[in-house]
């Protein structure tokens, strides 16, 4: 029971319930099926307070009022449960998200002017490599935040302009945000590192669908074609265009994993492993299949295997339900 405690306590907080709600959640688990009133008697509580406490896992579905009597979930159960209710919202996230990627290619054009003949409203078509000469000033002369998904501008050359423009943006207290593929991290993780170093805040997800750049109130730049990568780009500056593009990225950006210690560590190959051990152990607390695992990691399927083989060798474990339990324990996930 100590283990399953300290388990459960790790789910506890990692789902968002203070400390206090975890010591709430203890002390009433083996006094379920007793009266609200002979359940505050015997904790030495008022009735009203305790029962203010027990409403987030009311709400959660942990503990239910059955008239006045009060019944825990036990731990077991209760975990299934909350990863079944975190696995639907990220389900539920991951299709708004879907509709927001699909929508937006085509938002500029189906607001068009068709007296204009199908030119963007609030946007402009852009060919040629003249991208960072326009960045540049557009960050040079905006004001707040920068926020960026790169699939893959992490292979091309650092130091340019541009690069120092966001420096300099960094510097006088502005915020970037920028979402790399995972793949970035086990191939370049140098300039991962090197970008959170110069103040950058930096995040992984598995893959990221386009190009695009958001620099403050100044505009956005993404493909012509949603997630092409040619020199095609569309401009866009119709501020309710820019705030459909942000609500995008932030869905992303929450969906992400932050580098633990970018910045500051003097061995990001080792981090590196780290973020990939992390991103398994989210694949496989959300119930995914190895080959489902292999597509979202963008790895194949024998690294997936050999991953898990090690990861399962590390935590002293034999199966997968095992191995998160015990990466709960160590305050991996």
């Amino acid at each position: 029971m100590p283990f399953m405690g300290q388990s459960l306590a790790g789910a506890l907080s990692i789902l968002g319930f203070s400390a206090e709600a975890e010591q709430t959640y203890r002390q009433v688990l083996p006094r379920s099926g007793q009266t609200l009133d002979a359940l505050a008697h015997g904790l030495e509580r008022d009735p009203v307070d305790l029962l203010e406490d027990l409403a987030p896992f009311v709400a959660a579905g942990l503990v239910t009022l059955d008239d006045d009597m009060v019944l825990v979930t036990p731990p077991g159960e209760a975990v299934a449960s909350m990863m079944l209710q975190q696995t639907q919202a990220l389900r539920q996230a991951t299709e708004r998200l879907e509709e927001l990627r699909t929508a937006i290619p085509s938002f500029p054009y189906a607001l068009a002017d068709p007296a204009t003949h199908g030119v963007p409203l609030g946007g402009e078509m852009r060919t040629g490599d003249d991208v960072p000469v326009l960045l540049e000033s557009w960050i040079r002369q905006s004001t707040g935040d920068l926020m960026w998904l790169r699939p893959d501008q992490w292979r091309l050359q650092a130091g340019s302009a541009m690069d120092v423009a966001v420096t300099e943006h960094l510097r006088n207290g502005r915020r970037s945000r920028a979402i790399y593929p995972a793949r970035a991290l086990e191939e370049a993780p140098q300039v991962i590192f090197q970008r959170a170093s110069a103040g950058e805040e930096v995040r992984i997800i598995a893959e990221v669908p386009s190009r695009l750049a958001i620099i403050g109130e100044a505009g956005a730049l993404l493909p012509a074609e949603w997630g092409a990568s040619d020199d095609r780009r569309l401009i866009v500056r119709e501020p309710g265009l820019l705030t459909a593009l942000t609500v995008l990225f932030d869905e992303l950006w929450d969906r992400a994993i932050v580098v633990p210690g970018a910045g500051i560590a003097p061995d990001p190959v080792s981090i590196s492993s780290g973020m990939a051990r992390t991103m398994l152990l989210r694949q496989l607390s959300q119930g995914a299949k190895d080959e489902q695992i292999a597509r979202s990691l963008g790895v194949s399927l024998r690294t997936v295997r050999r991953r898990m083989a090690e990861l399962f060798d590390e935590l002293g474990v034999d199966s997968r339900f095992q191995a998160g339990v015990e990466a709960v324990r160590r305050g991996w996930i």
